[in-house]
């Protein structure tokens, strides 16, 4: 069933920045995990998701097909417009890399958890404390 340009049109007008279902996936485990994070710092380049200030550390939730990912749902080349898409999914690898350039630069550690990452709850949770460390026992 092909969209008409109007439909379209309205189903990419609800695509967010923040508050995405993926990164409230991730926000829930940290916190149940018992980690404390900011959101969506603007004074640091991209606009982290989630930022450990204390620990130098920030974590970025890329969407699979957004943000170029290697994965089957981030190769899958869209059927319209795909000269726009290729070229805009391009910028988006390219502004990902130059804040991460900076960011590293200015003494941040970036961790990237993608969409598809999220699937796998025990293997995530594996990854996210052994890159934000061992909660410290009160």
């Amino acid at each position: 069933m092909t969209e008409t340009p109007e439909q379209r049109s309205a189903v990419m007008r609800r695509v967010k920045s923040k508050n995405t279902a993926p990164e409230l996936k991730l926000r829930k485990l940290l916190t149940s995990l018992g980690y404390r994070y900011r959101l969506h710092r603007a004074d640091l380049p991209g606009k982290p998701d989630l930022v450990f200030p204390g620990r130098r550390k920030l974590i970025f939730v890329h969407g699979c097909f957004w943000h170029g990912h290697d994965c089957p749902r981030g190769a899958r080349a869209p059927k319209s417009n795909a000269d726009y898409w290729q070229a805009k999914i391009a910028r988006n690898r390219a502004r990902d890399a130059a804040n991460l350039d900076a960011l590293t630069s200015a003494g941040w550690q970036v961790l990237t958890v993608w969409e598809c990452e999220l699937k796998d709850k025990a293997v995530l949770v594996e990854r996210l404390c052994g890159f934000l460390g061992v909660m410290e026992t009160l």
